[in-house]
């Protein structure tokens, strides 16, 4: 690259402010070198020009192979790719890759050491501070490197008065901008800031900069920073600058020119829209490689956020353990009070008739005998007490187990319970006959082991059922397997954010991270969520939400040949494997209070039936009548009888 380079970016325009020494149409050039290591300022209200002067000039470099890195705030600048390889990084699936401050010095390596042109659209993150973040680590990143390569490289900053405000309040993002302003020209590093109000701008920032571009502006504020840096004439004409229009002032030239800027060649992303229909153009694709460069750092960092959420969960539950196991000690302490204080009172009442008159055994000392009446009379007195705090904490523990929250004793199990309890409590006084015959009792009662699940006529009838329609319509198993597959393979929590798609229709990952019973972290929230993206059963509705795919699936699967009845009844079977039964006689949409926890028809009467039989004691349970039996059991039953 010479140093007389330069990119012809205007013409001379007519009126005041005109470059004397040129006529009208003359060709404006800008030297390569100059602004690509020099300090610029691009400014004028909403619709007069600026992207797009700012749009010729980067579409100028990088026609020269100069690359440049372009900080969209708006989402505005993806327009370049229709004609030039362009790395689009930011938060959304519309961009490349999905970036954070993980990948910064990545970034800039890719920016300085392999000429990558990069637009780094903050347009998408949800937080800001992650966008800063993210913005202030690759603007380290650039001024580092650029210390030791000295290579000449543009830095574009849309909306530069967010980052620079002449107000107070600039982060560390603002400061490390003013700091590439002041030193970064002898590095190589410059820097282009763009904004619509110029006196929101900070003014150190401003008056450093080698070439200024000021487009129509009107507010008053605006007009006076023009009347002070160009002068009271400019400060009047600026209000009558045409669309694309501007005063150009520059350092190399020492003058002042009204200019007229070209149109842009690739498209307009940041148009105002129309009455026409929106044409998103072809977008080249960048390199495989550079991707997948970037797409390594984010698999690491979603394994390690996975990870993280993982250890987090696990020390949840041993915290709750850890609770659990404190609360059960403090139990264990109380019941061992207790029982010291009924083995005093025991002793105590043992020793009682010795104290009252008469003497204890020979060489049992230990009882401490007496022929004191009234010491014999205080120990009875403690051995009621004893007996009667006893019976009180007894009292205690019942009231609070009644009082606990959860479903109450069932008609099958409620009186076994009640007379074990009754049992435990009347231990202390009770006859060693009672005590083994109630303990023979309780051993006559069957014990059905907890982790064997009964099998029901329900079930064999669901069964051969499903091995019929698996003969009849081998396709719409082979969907519904598949289908189940994906689900089944996702995690706990991510099962939970599908089943909030679905009930929602479309929401954003933190709100279905939330529903599904994890925190608000963004970060988890993403990672919980993309498992359910890649298995293709959400799909990204615009804005930062998703919607609920399945119907979509079945639909592509059967290339739109089956009915909304049919549809729905795929999607009911594939849907079983991640929503409650109750839920599914509801649509998606249904709000969970209309939801609730109501059982499926027929249970009302099952739990009749189950308490009658309860009532009559040992009578055997009635037989189930085909009232009771599910929709699947009754299909069943009739097509057997046919």
């Amino acid at each position: 690259m010479s140093e007389e380079e330069a990119i012809h970016v205007a013409d001379v325009s007519e009126g005041i402010g005109g470059d004397a020494t040129a006529e009208p149409g003359s060709p404006v050039e800008l030297p390569v070198v100059d602004v690509l290591t020099g300090r610029s300022f691009i400014t004028g209200k909403s619709g007069s020009g600026k992207s797009n002067t700012a749009s010729v000039v980067i579409e100028n470099l990088l026609s020269n192979g100069f690359p440049v890195m372009i900080v969209d705030t708006d989402g505005e600048y993806y327009g370049l790719k229709e004609e030039y390889e362009i790395l689009h990084a930011g938060a959304d699936d519309e961009c490349d890759i999905v970036v954070s401050p993980e990948h910064a010095e990545k970034l800039a390596t890719l920016a300085l050491e392999q000429n990558v042109p990069i637009i780094l659209d903050v347009s998408g993150y949800l937080e800001e501070d992650t966008a800063n973040e993210l913005l202030l680590e690759v603007v380290k990143q650039l001024f580092a490197k650029e210390k030791r390569m000295k290579k000449p490289f543009l830095l574009v900053i849309e909306e530069c008065h967010e980052y620079i405000p002449e107000g107070g309040g600039m982060d560390e993002t603002g400061k490390m901008l003013i700091k590439v302003g002041k030193r970064g020209r002898k590095h190589g590093l410059g820097i282009v800031g763009i904004s619509q109000r110029p006196a929101d701008v900070k003014k150190d920032f401003i008056t450093q900069c080698d070439w200024l571009c000021w487009h129509r502006l009107t507010w008053d504020n605006d007009t006076k920073v023009v009347g002070r840096i160009l002068g009271s004439k400019y400060a009047s004409a600026v209000e009558d600058l045409g669309d694309g229009e501007a005063f150009l002032m520059t350092d190399w030239d020492e003058s002042i020119r009204r200019i007229q800027f070209h149109r842009k060649e690739t498209f307009d992303a940041g148009a105002t829209p129309g009455l026409d229909d929106f044409e998103r153009p072809e977008l080249k694709s960048v390199s495989s490689d550079l991707v997948g460069e970037l797409q390594s750092i984010s698999d690491e960092k979603e394994r390690r956020e996975s990870e993280i959420a993982d250890l987090k969960q696990e020390l949840q539950k041993k915290d709750r353990r850890i609770a659990d196991l404190e609360r059960e000690l403090e139990e264990a302490r109380d019941l061992s009070d207790m029982a010291d204080q009924f083995a005093q009172a025991l002793l105590g009442k043992a020793e009682a008739p010795y104290r009252g008159g008469g003497r204890p055994p020979a060489g049992d000392e230990r009882l401490g005998g007496t022929d004191d009446g009234d010491e014999g009379q205080s120990v009875l007195k403690s051995y009621d007490e004893a007996v009667a705090a006893t019976e009180e904490s007894d009292a205690d523990a019942e009231a609070e187990t009644d009082a606990a929250p959860g479903p109450g004793p069932s008609a099958a199990d409620g009186g076994a319970k009640v007379d074990a309890d009754a049992a435990t409590g009347d231990a202390a006084t009770a006859d060693a006959a009672d005590v083994d015959a109630t303990a023979a009792d309780s051993a006559d009662e069957p014990n059905p082991p907890d982790d064997v699940d009964p099998v029901t006529r329900d079930d064999v009838a669901e069964s051969a059922l499903r091995f019929d329609e698996a003969i009849e319509l081998g396709t719409r198993e082979a969907v519904i397997d598949e289908l189940r597959s994906r689900i089944e393979s996702l995690p706990e929590l991510s099962r939970g954010m599908l089943r909030h798609y679905r009930r929602e229709g479309a929401s954003d990952p933190v709100a279905a991270h939330i529903d599904a019973g994890g925190d608000g972290d963004s970060g988890h929230a993403y990672s919980r969520h993309r498992p359910i993206r890649r298995a293709g059963l959400i799909r990204h509705a615009g804005r930062g939400s998703y919607a609920y795919a399945v119907p979509d699936l079945v639909r592509e699967a059967y290339a739109d040949r089956l009915d909304e009845a049919q549809v729905d009844e795929i999607v009911r079977a594939v849907e079983r494997v991640f929503v409650p039964s109750a839920e599914l006689d509801y649509p998606p949409d249904a709000a969970l209070a209309e939801v609730g926890d109501r059982a499926p028809a027929g249970d009302d009467e099952a739990e009749e039936n189950t308490d009658t039989d309860a009532a009559d004691g040992d009578e055997e349970p009635s037989a189930p009548t085909d009232a009771g039996l599910s929709d699947a059991a009754r299909r069943f039953a009739e097509r057997s009888e046919r």
